[in-house]
């Protein structure tokens, strides 16, 4: 019982503390910087705890702050497409270093040392894509509408997973990585997430009818595409979900780190994201510039 407030508790606190963090564009960006700094520093020190692996975690980690910080300044309009030179100096850097360290396994670095950069950086740096639009005057605003959607999509599929998957939950979705789901719970997570995203544009216009003076600038997407922005979150959400799975069951542990009292690690509450913002993101401006 005591675990269980302990992870409710947590689980209020951190909800609002990143719906909180989407009302001011600095906020978001401060926030998720953060978040994307915690993550890599995690990955890494488990990494680093595998055989013949001698990742460099503080300027792995510096290098994938700065990419979110220069993907925020580039998507805003605040800095030139100069912004992203320091980042591939870094990576240069990183590559390069390997041939005077002297390390046992130059290729087990690498390989960790890029896929902090591909696997969690790029992700998270691409909610900056997700929060600015150009107006048609060709402005650039920043609107919370999509990010903040993905996540509550997110936690929607979570707990909707949960309830359908203790009632009706007969169907293992992936038994060698995650026992504990099943198809059941999947799939109604998923249908309960589309109804919700098939509300959203009803639930956007009674928000403006509500505060006139307040407008969303995000794309003006039908209930259609909505329930398909929803469906796409769910699927690689869930994906994302079991990748983290893999990797924990690989390096045999069974959460990520401790920092989120009754929720592990960064790794273990951002997993589903991971995965469901990119794809968000091509979803997005496939429909935009198709």
């Amino acid at each position: 019982m005591n675990n269980f407030i302990v992870r409710t508790i947590t689980a209020i606190i951190f909800v609002a503390v990143i719906v909180a963090s989407f009302l001011r564009a600095e906020t978001m960006i401060l926030l998720f910087a953060l978040v994307s700094g915690m993550t890599i520093w995690e990955f890494t020190r488990l990494v680093n705890d595998r055989p013949r692996v001698t990742v460099n975690r503080m300027i792995t980690t510096i290098t994938g702050v700065y990419l979110f910080f220069a993907m925020a300044g580039f998507c805003s309009e605040l800095a030139p497409s100069g912004v992203f030179i320091p980042y591939l100096i870094s990576i240069i850097y990183l590559m390069v270093a390997e041939l005077y360290l002297k390390h046992e396994d130059p290729i087990h670095d690498w390989a960790y040392t890029m896929m902090s950069q591909l696997y969690i950086a790029l992700p998270f740096s691409l909610l900056n894509a997700l929060a600015f639009h150009l107006t048609p005057e060709n402005e650039v605003v920043y609107d919370p509408v999509l990010p903040l959607c993905m996540f509550v999509f997110l936690w929607i599929n979570d707990a909707g997973a949960y309830i359908c998957g203790s009632l009706l939950g007969k169907h293992k979705l992936f038994p060698r990585i995650s026992p504990g789901k099943s198809w059941e719970g999947s799939i109604g997570g998923g249908i309960l997430v589309m109804l919700v995203a098939a509300s959203i544009p009803y639930l956007l216009e009674q928000i403006s009818l509500l505060t006139p003076d307040f407008s969303f600038l995000a794309p003006h997407f039908s209930s259609l595409q909505w329930a398909g922005l929803g469906l796409v979150i769910v699927v690689f959400g869930t994906w994302g979900d079991l990748i983290e799975s893999l990797f924990k069951r690989t390096l045999g542990i069974k959460d990520s780190g401790n920092v989120l009292p009754g929720h592990g690690g960064m790794l273990d509450r951002f997993d589903s994201s991971l995965l469901a913002i990119p794809a968000a993101a091509v979803y997005i401006y496939t429909l935009l510039y198709i």
